[in-house]
């Protein structure tokens, strides 16, 4: 067999790991703000018709079921598909800019935190400590699997989130949630201190203009929920940040 089929191969089961993990993300989306337990069986929301496993294969059960319940017929939320479909997706895209390495399966388990904090967050406008301490555990592994560089890692942990802690107390939680400091001082750990600091401009930079668009456009509140738009700025830093910090220091004269 050739090489590309082998690979072809390596990212469809990457992609199937992913969406089955995606469905696994829909539980904790629903279940996590309503302080519900997470091993509970899955069931239908609007009948409580208790799923069974065939009504469970993530993305295939949708589409089978035509997006319906089984037994009431009520329509399920676009969210589950998308949800799975997304962290298949992502997975897949960080294995191609990463490579195949343990590093690699950080990144894809910090992808779905970070997916799990932004919906949770635009719905709330509250990240979950829980997802917090599970980004700052994968930051623990990264510093791990990256030893050589630890101090970079632990002034990452920092340089941001240093100044949003400051931001939250002096403005006593008005200016800035405590969770989007907690965010940072978990990614920080995970990905070193120049890339938090990009992923931090990328979150300022995107979150100002859809917000700001929101506002025009539909009348959006004020309040902004800040988390996704940093969970943006993190995962795209993650993967693709090194070459353009590294340009732009060339460019300042810098490297």
């Amino acid at each position: 067999m050739p090489e590309w089929f082998y690979m072809l191969l390596g990212y469809i089961v990457v992609f199937l790991f992913g969406i089955i993990i995606g469905s696994f993300l829909n539980v904790c989306i629903f279940r996590e703000p309503k302080q519900e337990s997470l091993l509970a069986n899955s069931h239908c929301m609007h009948c409580g018709y208790e799923l069974r496993w065939y009504d469970l294969v993530p993305l295939f059960s949708y589409l089978i079921l035509r997006g319906r319940c089984r037994k009431c017929h009520t329509k399920i939320s676009l969210q589950y598909p998308l949800v799975e479909g997304l962290n298949g997706a992502l997975y897949v895209i960080v294995f191609l800019a990463n490579g195949w390495n343990l590093t690699s399966i950080v990144y894809c388990l910090l992808t779905s935190a970070l997916i799990v904090l932004s919906v949770i967050d635009w719905r709330t406008t509250r990240i979950p400590d829980k997802v917090n301490v599970v980004i700052l555990l994968l930051g623990i592994f990264a510093t791990l699997l990256d030893l050589s560089n630890w101090r970079d890692h632990l002034i990452g942990m920092v340089c941001v989130s240093a100044v949003l802690w400051i931001i939250f107390l002096v403005s006593v939680g008005r200016a800035m949630g405590g969770g989007d400091a907690k965010l940072m001082t978990g990614a920080g750990l995970a990905l070193g201190a120049l890339p938090i600091l990009f992923a931090f401009i990328i979150g300022c930079v995107v979150g100002s203009v859809i917000h700001v668009g929101r506002m025009l456009i539909s009348h959006a509140d004020k309040k902004l929920a800040f988390g996704p738009y940093l969970a943006f700025g993190i995962w795209f830093s993650m993967l693709f940040g090194a070459p353009i910090i590294e340009w732009y220091l060339r460019m300042c004269g810098l490297m």
